[in-house]
């Protein structure tokens, strides 16, 4: 089994650990662009090319499925990407995980993206999934260019002032953005409220994993032999983890992986 995984940078690296731990014997294609990134900033049209771009370089290497590490993507690019690719690949988008958050009640914060916050997409996730419990968006200025880079300050400085913006009664974190997961515990830590309930982290990576063998008719076995091997593209060259991966725990387990021949 080979699952492919894109983004414009290294926020695919949470849903790539997840899959590892579920299938250690999964042959893994990673598929960057680090001459396109940030994706963000650009305008739908522009980031589906891109998006498309990056897809083709990884289905070039026969995978099995497709996961869209990246939110933004998702939003702008995942209907494109499935018209372009499936049946043959089925294609597996991230989507904030809203609908669980919800249904553990009490104060929900969706930290996310400027561009997600407040946006119709966003805002149509809140009114289908989070009915009737209090949710405050709360936009994080630099969060995930500071976790691309890897810049301890500036993640530091940004999930300090995410944290300012969220309510001290907020009991549940929507992570929005796939680089948040890899600093969750950061955030963890900088929203939890002296003498409040132990604060639940909601992330998308383990439920694009599992989304993605449901999609191929295969089980979980985490016990199997870890002999897939780890193809990297980047904007279709194939080559290495970007150096900033490896301050993770994601981008190390990703550098133990064999590269494929």
């Amino acid at each position: 089994m080979k699952i492919a995984l894109m983004d414009s940078g290294i926020g695919l690296l949470a849903a790539t650990a997840a899959v590892r731990r579920l299938r250690p014997d999964a042959d893994l294609v990673l598929s960057l662009d680090p001459d396109g990134m940030p994706w963000g900033p650009r305008t739908p049209q522009d980031l589906t090319r891109r998006a498309l771009a990056v897809a083709e370089a990884a289905a070039a290497r026969r995978p099995d499925a497709l996961i869209v590490g990246c939110n933004t993507a998702t939003v702008h690019a995942l209907t494109a990407l499935r018209a372009h690719l499936e049946p043959e690949l089925p294609v597996i988008g991230t989507v904030p995980a809203i609908k669980p958050a919800a249904a553990g009640g009490g104060h929900l914060a969706i930290w996310a993206t400027p561009a997600t916050t407040g946006s119709p997409y966003q805002q149509a996730l809140i009114r289908d999934f989070a009915g009737g419990v209090p949710v405050t968006e709360v936009p994080c200025w630099g969060l995930a260019e500071a976790v691309e880079r890897a810049d301890e300050a500036a993640i530091d400085a940004a999930v300090s002032a995410a944290a300012a913006l969220t309510p001290d009664d907020v009991t549940t974190v929507v992570l929005g953005c796939t680089h948040y997961e890899l600093v969750a515990e950061r955030i963890r830590t900088a929203v939890q409220r002296p003498g409040r309930p132990p604060l639940v982290l909601h992330g998308s990576a383990g439920a694009v994993a599992a989304q993605a063998l449901r999609r191929l008719g295969e089980q979980p076995a985490p016990g199997a032999t870890p002999h897939g091997t780890l193809t990297v593209l980047l904007s279709g060259r194939e080559g290495t983890l970007p150096a900033p991966a490896l301050a993770y725990a994601e981008g190390r387990l990703m550098q133990a992986v064999t590269p494929a021949r």
